[in-house]
C-alpha cells in the first residue's frame, strides 16, 4: 500500500471533490487536545490536521507518521511554510502495523481518514499497536467515513464507498474493500466513545474516544 502516486495531487483532489468537509471532520474535536503534551498523528497525509493542531497547541510535541514518503514530504514542507519547527514536530516514515511506537508515550492519538484503509484483521493490529503507544488516560480522535444503518443515506454511502474503494485500491493498492468500524477494537483497549458528530447524511463521522485506565 502506497499513496506516493497520489501525493502531488491529494490536496486539490480533496478540494474539488469534498471542499472543506473533510477538514471540518478532522478538526471537529481539536479542542479536546488542550493540555496534551505528546500527540501521535497516524496517517498524517498532507498534514492538514497537523498544521491546525501544531498552531493551536504550540507547546505540544507532535509525532507524525505516514507510510508514504511523498505524503510525508508534503506534510513537512507545509509545516515549515506555516512556521512549525522541527523542535515541535517529528516526522516518521513508517507503515502500520509493522511500526512499533514507543509504549505509553502519547496522551493523544489522532487517526484522520486513516483507519478506513485497513481490512478487519489488519485494522485490529493497527489499533492494537497505536493503543500500546497511548497512555492510561489518553484521548483518541477518529475522523473517517461511515455507512448509515438504513434508508437512502445508507444507499448513498454504499455507492460513494464503492467508487472510493475502487479508485484507491487501483491507485494505492489499499487492502480494504469496505470501511470497517473500529469501535470494537478501541473498546477492547480501554477506550470509551465520549462524543460523535456526523455530517453528509452520515457519510462522515468524527469521534472522541477516552481511555480510563487505572
Amino acid at each position: 500500500m502506497s499513496f506516493d502516486v497520489l501525493a502531488p495531487h491529494y490536496t486539490w483532489l480533496e478540494t474539488v471533490l469534498a471542499g472543506p468537509k473533510l477538514q471540518r471532520c478532522r478538526i471537529a474535536w481539536l479542542e479536546e487536545l488542550a493540555g496534551c503534551r505528546d500527540i501521535l498523528i497516524a496517517g498524517v497525509g498532507h498534514g492538514h490536521f497537523l498544521r491546525r493542531c501544531a498552531q493551536r497547541f504550540p507547546r505540544a510535541r507532535v509525532t507524525a507518521i505516514d507510510a508514504s514518503a511523498r505524503m510525508l514530504d508534503h506534510a513537512e514542507r507545509g509545516a515549515r511554510r506555516a512556521g512549525i519547527g522541527s523542535e515541535q514536530v517529528t516526522f516518521v516514515h513508517a507503515a502500520l502495523p509493522a511500526w512499533s511506537p514507543p509504549k505509553a508515550s502519547f496522551d493523544a492519538v489522532v487517526t484522520p481518514f486513516f483507519l478506513d484503509c485497513f481490512p478487519p484483521a489488519e485494522l485490529n493490529a493497527v489499533v492494537t499497536s497505536l493503543a500500546r503507544a497511548a497512555r492510561p488516560q489518553a484521548r483518541w480522535l477518529v475522523s473517517d467515513f461511515a455507512v448509515p444503518e438504513r434508508g437512502s443515506a445508507r444507499l448513498r454511502a454504499l455507492a460513494v464507498h464503492a467508487l472510493m474503494y475502487a479508485f484507491f485500491r487501483r491507485l494505492t493498492r489499499i487492502r480494504a474493500r469496505r470501511v470497517t468500524a473500529p469501535d470494537g477494537f478501541l473498546q477492547a483497549h480501554g477506550f470509551t466513545l465520549a462524543g460523535r458528530t456526523t455530517s453528509e447524511w452520515g457519510l462522515l463521522h468524527s469521534d472522541l474516544w477516552l481511555r480510563h485506565e487505572a
